[in-house]
């Protein structure tokens, strides 16, 4: 076996490590693969006899690429004004494995990386690497321009805003159906009063661009601005159904055996803080969804 082929090798061999890496960092998995991708191409490039450890190496570059993919995104994004809806966790098709485990450790999904996204990329990177990787802070500090306690205040920051939506987020399954029951029967009878009842007055609701249209804003804060909203959804909320997505309770809109659009909602709580609308097929395709009794 040749040198390139060993390197391949090794590489393989962390590559879920990697993706794991690169997608809570990033929240999307096409930009995960993209980060993982130049991690391998800048590896490719180097001197591997002069690489301690391979493993620590490709984490700190991948960690490298990520940070910029998320500086370059937060700078375009507060050009446009566009706010993106995360990715959420892959469903039971993709490869299994100890790193692909640790992806879907704590359900990463929708409400999780939603709060990640609300992280400054230093305090994202800190936190993915130290809570949820183990990474050292002697071994971060140098990939965010720190001292090791600076990155040390910077994870601390970041898990106590994590650690504050978590608690904020958490109710049973009960109390989540009747909830959303309450929002989907006020959405079908048009009850526009019903729905502001419903909602945290700082409510907001994100879709993505196929669930968007031309009376539809991608973003939308405050409880009657969301009703108004929902209230565009109203002819559709018929074919609505309560359902699992990711865990939590939600809604999926089936029509003709079809999955239109599914709603992720994130509660404070007796009412609801966050609505995730997805109807990218893409998207819809990795949920983990279970359509539940009416």
């Amino acid at each position: 076996m040749d040198e390139v082929e060993w390197l391949a090798d090794r590489f393989e061999e962390n590559r879920p490590h990697l993706r794991a890496v690169a997608y809570r960092m990033l929240g999307s998995l096409s930009e995960a693969d993209d980060a993982v991708q130049e991690s391998w191409l800048r590896l490719s490039r180097s001197h591997p006899d002069t690489i301690e450890n391979l493993s620590g190496w490709l984490t700190t570059v991948v960690a490298r690429v990520s940070l910029d993919m998320l500086r370059s995104r937060r700078s375009r994004r507060e050009e446009s004004l566009v706010v993106g809806v995360q990715d959420p966790i892959l469903g039971t098709e993709e490869p299994t494995g100890p790193e692909h485990e640790a992806l879907l450790a704590d359900s990463v999904g929708l409400a999780l990386l939603v709060v990640l996204e609300t992280l400054a990329p230093p305090e994202r990177l800190a936190f993915v690497l130290h809570d949820m990787f183990a990474v050292p802070f002697d071994e971060i500090a140098p990939i965010v321009g720190r001292t090791p306690t600076a990155a040390r205040q910077l994870a601390s920051r970041a898990r106590r805003r994590v650690q504050g939506a978590s608690t904020a987020s958490e109710s049973g399954p009960t109390q989540q159906r009747r909830i959303v029951d309450a929002f989907l029967s006020a959405t079908r009878d048009g009850d526009f009063d019903g729905l502001v009842a419903v909602l945290d007055p700082d409510v907001v609701l994100r879709s993505d661009r196929n669930a968007a249209h031309t009376d539809s804003a991608r973003e939308v804060r405050g409880a009657m601005a969301v009703a108004k909203q929902a209230s565009l959804y109203s002819q559709r909320a018929r074919y609505a159904r309560p359902a699992l997505i990711n865990g939590s309770v939600g809604l999926a809109l089936v029509r003709d055996g079809r999955l239109l659009l599914a709603m992720d909602f994130v509660l404070r709580g007796e009412r609801i803080s966050e609505i995730d609308v997805i109807a990218s097929p893409s998207r819809l395709n990795r949920i983990d969804l279970v359509l539940l009794d009416p």
